[in-house]
């Protein structure tokens, strides 16, 4: 009986970055992604949570130790074969998306790795189809769209390239709290509907409450915190390292523990539940 556990999807190994100006943005970082997590990088503004996720899919190449994605060394693996591997939507979508019409968008990373004609035809509507647009948008141009539908044209072209793990960039925002569900909402069907890694990059602490499992919290360029949400949370001597706040109604649980209430407590719902069970008894 072979016991050996599979390996994680992606694999940092004392990794280190450092820019050309010599500053240094992260500092030996060791963490392991699996198959089918949804993840939240979170931090202050420099404290090296973007800097780790263009690490993640070869953007950056690591200044020391390694990155490791689906058994290939980002350091000696092409742009071309990280991207269909590891997607990366960028916080600003206007800052990926160059095609005169969303057909050619989405069509783009397809035909740049030499897909044949009836390939590229069918990756394009199976991506147009899973982010909701349809044949009525593959001659508009991008930039005539919502800021939400160009963000699903920027996720489609990645999804065009069927890579396994998704990094988006700030997902919610300059969006509104219904358009940040949306788009929320839609990134929890590709994960629990298509099997795909879901890495968010977000200072939005109700969000990550809301929709990540896993929290990797950093601060100075390392990672001061890794684990379940509602445990990262609750940890709050490494959180008040990164100088984020829990969202509200985990931070009214926490003040509230003395009274039986649960620290890790991360929605209404939670709460309310608790109020009815110590009511009870």
């Amino acid at each position: 009986m072979n016991d050996t556990q599979p390996a994680a999807y992606i694999s940092v190994q004392h990794m280190s970055y450092s820019y050309p100006d010599g500053t240094q943005a992260l500092r030996d970082i060791d963490l392991k992604i699996d198959r089918g997590e949804f993840i939240a990088l979170i931090g202050q503004n420099g404290s090296g949570k973007t800097t780790l996720s263009k690490c993640l899919n070869g953007l950056y190449k690591p200044s020391r130790g390694a990155v490791i994605v689906d058994g290939l060394d980002t350091r000696s693996t092409s742009i071309v074969q990280m991207v269909r591997r590891v997607g990366y939507v960028f916080q600003n979508p206007d800052h990926q998306l160059f095609s005169a019409n969303v057909w050619d968008e989405i069509a783009y990373g397809p035909r740049n790795i030499q897909l044949p004609a009836d390939e590229v035809r069918a990756r394009v509507e199976e991506a147009a189809a899973i982010v909701g647009l349809t044949s009525d948008d593959y001659e508009e141009h991008p930039f005539f769209l919502t800021k939400g539908m160009r963000q699903r044209v920027a996720i489609a072209s990645i999804l065009a390239l069927q890579p396994h793990a998704i990094i988006v960039d700030e997902p919610t925002t300059g969006q509104d709290i219904p358009q940040s569900l949306e788009i929320m909402n839609f990134l929890q069907r590709l994960h629990d509907e298509q099997g795909h890694i879901i890495i968010i990059v977000t200072h939005d602490m109700p969000i990550v409450a809301r929709y990540a499992k896993r929290v990797v919290a950093m601060g100075q360029g390392q990672v001061l915190a890794d684990g379940p949400t509602a445990e990262v949370f609750a940890n709050t001597p490494a959180l008040a390292q990164t100088f984020v706040e829990p969202p509200q109604i985990t931070q009214l649980a926490q003040r509230a523990a003395h009274l039986g209430f649960d620290p890790r407590t991360l929605s209404v719902d939670e709460l309310v539940q608790q109020y009815l069970a110590l009511h009870d008894r």
